[in-house]
């Protein structure tokens, strides 16, 4: 049974930081592409970021320079370092585990989901 646990959301001045941490059970997580989405409310839920089982990154134009994904296999964790936190920004963020073998960034590749954290940033 998959489980991905996301935790580091809140509340943030415009401007701000936050570290947002996922933690993964139930897969070889070495192995699997992993991704941060985010939906606002009345939005479409949009890729953040990605990062291969490689190591090899993707980022959403509108975070690009400001946000930053990584993981660390020894702890079966994958992060997502914010910084310069826009009011555009505030959006519900979940963590995704792609399925085996999948290639490409659409939501249809990610087989397993987070319960999604909060962050709120205010101007």
């Amino acid at each position: 049974q998959v489980q991905l646990v996301e935790s580091g959301g809140g509340l943030v001045q415009a401007g701000g930081s936050l570290r947002l941490s996922c933690a993964a059970s139930g897969i070889i997580f070495s192995r699997r592409g992993m991704g941060w989405y985010r939906q606002a409310p009345g939005k479409q839920r949009e890729l953040v970021a990605g990062i291969t089982s490689g190591g090899v990154t993707n980022y959403a134009d509108s975070v690009k320079g400001r946000f930053t994904i990584s993981r660390d296999n020894t702890k079966n964790t994958v992060y997502l370092q914010m910084n310069s936190l826009k009011p555009e920004d505030t959006a519900v963020y979940y963590c995704a585990a792609k399925k085996m073998y999948a290639v490409g960034w659409g939501t249809d590749v990610f087989g397993s989901w987070g319960q999604g954290t909060q962050v709120t940033v205010s101007s």
